[in-house]
């Protein structure tokens, strides 16, 4: 039977709602729609009617914030539809919602189904019924689902037939290949079917369909870089500059021995590593057979001990996706990249994200044919890519849009990440015949199939519906996982060898392992049944890793696994003979050589044309002063974009140590991301990671365009604090469909020309890249990309944050000579403007360091200001074309009181700027501008897409005050434990126990983290006695933050709340709490956990009713990642007992639902009580509504509430992810001492 139950959030709380009216009205112009509801149905099957009815107010809904009914209400007048996710798309939320269903019963997992109901109220035209199905309604993922109710969810589906042999394949013509590449729908070009026909005419056989899409994955642009290996045969170049710079690369080769190879777009792009090398340049590079990641030897601090450690960096492209499904393709952008140096078995500890898009601003009715508006593309790209790292646990330190109108072509979304790992955890030999191969992680679908050769090829209007089954969808908690088992040592030391499944699933990550390899497909665990071999050969479903290990550790390797909640199987062995086979219902469907394999398909070749380079000038050329100020702070790419980066979490890890966004504004970008290395103890070694590329330049002169994405890169991580002589790179190349045409060719030849002469001048290598040549849609083609990522590891004492320290200081601009365009800095004039400002750094005289961009100089100072609103008189010398002049390499520097700057050649200028000032003012060329006023347009000048600030009557509203004295304090009255014991339960979804566990060690607590087993009912079984067991030997419970079950089914928490109402756990807690004087802390998804359970602020585990307070969405309606101020509120707790009311600290937040929502009777019970522990604040101290006081919309601004006793402490700012040398850029006391407090409770 099929139970049904529709569950709608109550006005007030439906925030979702709300918005998607407002678009609807606003984006495309219905201005007679005048209201929508939204309704969550969930259809559910194998499951009682009683555990139904337990689900439905646990699971399904909260009584709080929804009403639920049994059957769909009556809408009236309305219209209304429901859409469903695809048949085979991954649903989170049905997925989780089986979960806690498990958890509840402790037996199978139920099937549900989840579909959203839309109610639209309004005298609506069948054009605009048609318009908002459009709008809502992404084909490639989602369709309309029918309103009947259903008999049965399980489907018929067919046995899959035996794989087809293409008969009469070798005896084909070339027309019908070119036929068959049509029909088959391939990525190969003629030549390499040819060469196909070719080998299995000796092979005397014909191959099947599996062999053929297994080798047009392996041969696509994406999987073995086809354009970049590409033999030019014939060059021509009308620009001197490139042709000097062709030539020099032609030294190279000859230098390095290297004649006889091809001359190619991949010689090109690696050869200066290899040249830098040679000249002992590069000496740490870890090399190896395998190629995860860009990896480096580093050393490392770890309490006070240097250690060997690997630093691995990464960056991918995930466009092809992204622009047909945006959310998915760019949750899955982040996803694959982390999976790269997750296979080199490091910990990957922060991101960085570069975009590219279109304008978003314009209306939705320009949108081209087949493309969805961009506003939608950006919006909702930014949503997949933040769920995904927000729920693996990602610190996101950078993120950055781009925009430029080619990009209407094809969108980019650009991922990169950092990553480490103690050296010895890594062990690296070849595999040997009887070695066998784990598949570990997720299940397999079709999701993803064809991923890799739609990668390669360029879009057109057909592109949504006919690419639909190509789109990934990602599951993060599984990786999460992935992450936690490839953190440990004991695993990671059984591993010879490592693959990431991305493009080409089984027969690329397993294929790839080792030259000859035995398949068994039907080992590979599946996500429902009806796959056949070859979608299970190239199926490209997320989160799996393949690992070899020899036989003998199998077992081992296996167990580690089940510890963390991960499906493992071995799936194949390594054989002698150098060939993939692949095993499917007892047929032999693929037996492909290796030598065939490798061989990368037909040859290609190529006439390449370089055509002669442009000038380039910024748009801000005339005008006054005020008017250019404001024409460029307004530019998309100039212009704030705290709105979009505040939804990403950048401060997982307890190791950011500069945020995105610096002063105690929290305004001014920083110019490089910088976090601690992930070392578990204290450590004052970090990495940096900026990146470099302006579309503007590079679609003039992709020489020269290149080249200064390479000298912003290193400048950026100088400005930051880093040493540009312990720099690494890595390169982004995205550009057009390059077809047959010399011409086309020759742009990405320039750049990459371009990129490789900054190597060669400033000494800093690319060790790793990634190439995208698909960016044409019809007649449109992306502007010439070539991104520069910049790495470096060192001191994060070193760390230098761009905004203004202080009013009175000196500001002095140090500026390399420059070339006769005006843009390139002389490389000998940069390398010592370089080592003047790391000499700066290094005595402690720089307060604040920028370097210039897009925007210029201007856009430089303009930015230093804003962060602690400090003002700057410019010295009356310096002209407005000044400041509005490329100034690639320059910087601009407040100085320390009495600071020297060093001596410099004459091929550097050092010119003083002016001062800052206490009057928040410009003042330059004899015009005075109010800063305020400006700040005012560039923050809102894209706040249209991504909204952060209040408007209307919440913006700068104040509430009470609270201010609670305990008469009575709560003590321990036990025996004294100096050292109390603490249980972390990890759920599947928490990211903050490493953190958690971290502070209260600190704090000198001893921690234990259970990892919750859900994968059998037997290990939910398993898992409950074995906390109930950890309860009775600690002092102290837990609860983590983070994303449990992925915040679903449309609430947090509940699959923790689902798991605590167990009865051995609930008793097991109240024993702790009323027999043991001990104590609970839930942090963001714990304060969720224990606000629905009752902890908080009953005391106890009771059933939710309506009247019970809640956390629900933050009224903004987007996730909130930035510092708040707290203000304690009470001394209730003996959390606060080393705090005194009034106290303010400066705490990291990161949360959907972190608004406090109670009735007034509620809140005056807990105000008498002195249940509100802390509240969010301003500056002065005042709790307010408005969201730069608080993130969520909070009743009374509350943070934290406490149990009627204290004992139980439940907040969403996440003290526990201060560390020492973290979040410098903001001031304010960041040290909340609640671990400390809560271990010294326990010493009476």
């Amino acid at each position: 039977m099929v139970f049904r139950v529709y569950v709608e959030k109550k006005p007030g709380f439906d925030v979702a709602a709300q918005q998607l009216a407002n678009e609807l009205r606003t984006i495309l112009g219905i201005e007679a729609l005048k209201n929508v509801r939204l309704v969550n149905r969930y259809d559910v099957e194998d499951i009682s009617e009683e555990l139904f009815a337990q689900a439905t107010p646990t699971v399904f809904s909260e009584p709080q914030v929804d009403n639920v009914y049994a059957d769909l209400p009556d809408f009236g007048s309305d219209t209304v539809f429901a859409v469903e996710y695809l048949p085979g798309q991954f649903d989170q939320r049905a997925d989780s919602a089986s979960e806690c269903i498990q958890l509840i019963s402790q037996g199978e997992r139920p099937t549900v189904r989840s579909a959203k109901v839309y109610a639209l109220e309004g005298e609506l035209s069948e054009a605009d019924v048609e318009a908002i199905k459009h709008y809502v309604i992404n084909p490639v993922e989602a369709r309309e689902a029918s309103l009947d109710v259903k008999t049965t969810l399980k489907t018929q589906v067919p046995v899959p037939g035996k794989v087809e042999v293409i008969d009469g394949f070798r005896s084909m013509s070339d027309a019908e290949l070119e036929q068959f590449i049509e029909d088959r729908g391939l990525a190969m070009d003629l030549a390499d079917l040819q060469f196909c026909r070719e080998h299995f005419t000796e092979e005397q056989r014909d191959p099947t369909i599996t062999e053929i899409k297994v080798i047009d994955t392996y041969w696509s642009d994406h999987c073995r870089h086809t354009t970049f290996g590409t033999q030019l045969d014939e060059v021509s170049i009308d620009d001197a500059t490139v042709k000097a710079a062709f030539d020099k690369y032609l030294e190279m080769r000859h230098e390095l021995g290297r004649d006889a190879k091809p001359v190619c777009l991949m010689d090109m792009g690696t050869i200066g590593a290899k040249w830098l090398k040679k000249n002992g340049i590069l000496k740490n590079l870890d090399e190896s057979e395998e190629i995860n990641a860009c990896t480096v030897k580093v050393k490392v601090d770890v309490n006070g001990h240097d250690e060997d450690w690997l630093f691995l960096f990464k960056n991918e492209t995930h466009n092809h996706p992204t622009e047909i499904e945006p959310f998915g393709g760019a949750a899955t952008c982040i996803g694959g990249c982390i999976r790269d140096p997750l296979s080199g078995r490091s910990y990957v500890y922060q991101a960085m994200r570069v975009t590219g898009a279109a304008d978003p601003t314009v209306p939705v009715s320009e949108t081209l044919e087949g493309k969805l508006p961009q506003r939608k593309l950006v919006t909702t790209a930014a949503a997949g890519y933040s769920s995904y790292g927000n729920q693996i646990g990602l610190a996101t330190g950078q993120v950055n849009e781009i925009y430029h109108p080619g990009y209407v072509a094809k969108r980019m979304e650009v991922g990169a990440v950092v990553a480490a790992t103690p050296a010895d955890h890594v062990r690296r030999e070849t595999p040997a015949p009887g070695d066998k191969v784990i598949l570990l992680g997720g299940r397999t679908g079709r999701d993803g199939i064809g991923g890799a050769t739609g990668a390669s090829k360029a879009h057109n209007v057909e592109s949504l519906e006919l690419d639909g089954a190509e789109v990934q969808k990602g599951n993060a908690p599984v990786e999460r996982k992935l992450q936690r088992l490839f953190r440990r040592g004991d695993a990671c030391r059984l591993i010879k060898r490592c693959n990431d499944f991305g493009a080409g699933g089984v027969s690329v990550a397993v294929g790839e392992l080792a030259d000859g390899l035995y398949v068994d497909l039907n080992k590979v665990s599946k996500k429902y049944e009806g796959l056949d071999g070859t979608e299970l050969a190239i199926s490209e479903s997320q989160e799996r890793m393949a690992v070899d290990v020899a036989a003998e550790d199998v077992d081992e390797f296996l167990g580690y696994a089940k510890e963390e909640n991960l499906e493992a199987e071995v799936i194949a062995t390594v054989t002698e003979d150098p060939r993939m086979t692949m095993v499917w219902n007892g047929d032999t469907i693929v037996d492909l050589s290796r030598e065939f394999l490798a061989s990368n398909g037909a040859p290609k070749h190529q006439v390449v044309h370089v055509e002669a380079q442009h000038g380039y000038t910024t748009p801000w050329t005339s005008g006054t002063l005020s008017e250019r100020m404001h024409t460029m702070l307004t530019d998309l790419n100039v212009a704030s974009n705290k709105g979009l980066s505040e939804r990403f979490d950048s401060t997982i890890g307890a190791g950011t140590v500069l945020m995105p966004f610096g002063g105690r504004k929290q305004l001014t970008p920083n110019m490089a991301m910088v976090a601690k290395l992930p070392v578990f103890g204290e450590t004052t070694t970090a990495s940096a990671m900026a990146w470099g590329f302006n579309p503007y330049i590079m679609e003039q002169n992709q020489f020269t365009g290149a080249y200064l994405s390479v000298v912003e890169s290193l400048s950026k991580l100088v400005a930051a604090g880093f040493e540009h002589e312990k720099a690494y790179l890595s390169f982004q190349e995205y550009f057009e469909k390059l077809r047959d045409e010399p011409e086309r060719w020759g742009k990405p030849m320039a750049a990459v020309l371009g990129a490789l002469m900054a190597q060669v001048d400033l000494g800093a290598g690319a060790i790793g890249g990634k190439d995208s040549m698909s960016g044409t849609f019809e007649q449109l083609d992306v502007p010439p990309t070539l991104i520069s990522f910049a790495v470096a590891v060192g001191n994060m004492k070193r760390a230098t944050s761009p905004e203004f320290k202080g009013a009175g200081h000196r500001v002095v601009r140090i500026a390399p000579r420059y070339k006769a365009d005006g843009l390139t800095p002389d490389k000998d004039a940069l390398l010592e403007v370089f080592s003047a400002v790391e000499e700066l750094t290094d005595f402690g005289d720089a307060l604040a360091v920028s370097t210039p961009g897009y925007g210029a100089t201007a856009e430089a100072i303009f930015k230093m200001t804003v962060g602690n609103q400090i003002g700057m008189k410019l010295d009356d010398g310096i002209a407005v074309d000044d400041l509005f002049a490329p100034a690639y390499g320059s910087f601009i520097i407040e100085l320390a009181d009495n600071a020297k700057v060093p001596a410099v050649s004459n091929l550097v200028e050092v010119s003083e700027v002016g001062e800052t000032t206490e009057e928040y003012s410009f003042v330059a060329a004899g015009e005075t501008l109010d800063l305020a006023e400006l700040q005012d347009a560039w923050e809102g000048s894209i706040e249209s897409v991504f909204p952060y600030r209040s408007k209307g009557e919440e913006k700068g509203k104040t509430v009470e005050t609270m201010s609670f004295d305990a008469p009575k304090k709560t003590v321990y009255t036990g025996t004294g434990v100096a050292k109390p014991h603490v249980i972390i339960p990890v759920f599947p979804g928490n990211n903050c126990e490493y953190d958690s566990a971290a502070a209260f060690e600190r704090a000198g607590a001893d921690v234990s983290t259970l990892i919750v087993n859900n994968l059998t009912p037997a290990a939910v079984a398993e898992s409950t006695a074995a906390l109930v067991e950890e309860i009775k030997k600690s002092q102290i419970i837990m609860i983590p933050g983070g994303f449990s079950g992925g915040d679903e089914p449309d609430g947090s928490a509940k699959f923790i709340t689902a798991f605590f109402r167990a009865p051995a756990v609930t008793e097991a807690v109240r024993d702790l709490l009323d027999n043991r004087d001990g104590l609970m802390l839930g942090i963001c998804n714990g304060f969720q956990a224990l606000i629905k359970l009752g902890l908080v602020p009953y005391g106890d585990i009771v059933p939710m009713t309506a009247e019970c307070p809640t956390l629900t969405f933050n009224t903004i309606g987007r996730h909130q990642s930035r510092l708040v101020r707290t203000r304690v509120a009470s001394n209730l707790s003996p959390w606060l007992a080393k705090t005194e009311v009034g106290d303010m600290h400066t705490i990291a937040i990161s949360h959907g639902e972190g608004r406090f929502v109670a009735s007034d009777d509620v809140l005056a019970q807990l105000k008498a009580n002195g249940q509100i522990a802390t509240q969010y604040v301003d500056e002065a101290g005042v709790p307010g509504m408005d969201l730069d006081v608080n993130p969520n919309g909070s009743l009374l601004a509350i943070e934290g509430i406490t149990s009627p006793d204290g004992r139980v402490f439940g907040k969403m700012g996440h003290s526990e992810r201060y560390s020492n040398g973290t979040f410098v850029n903001v001031p304010g006391e960041k040290d909340q001492p609640l671990f400390a407090a809560g271990v010294e409770y326990f010493a009476a």
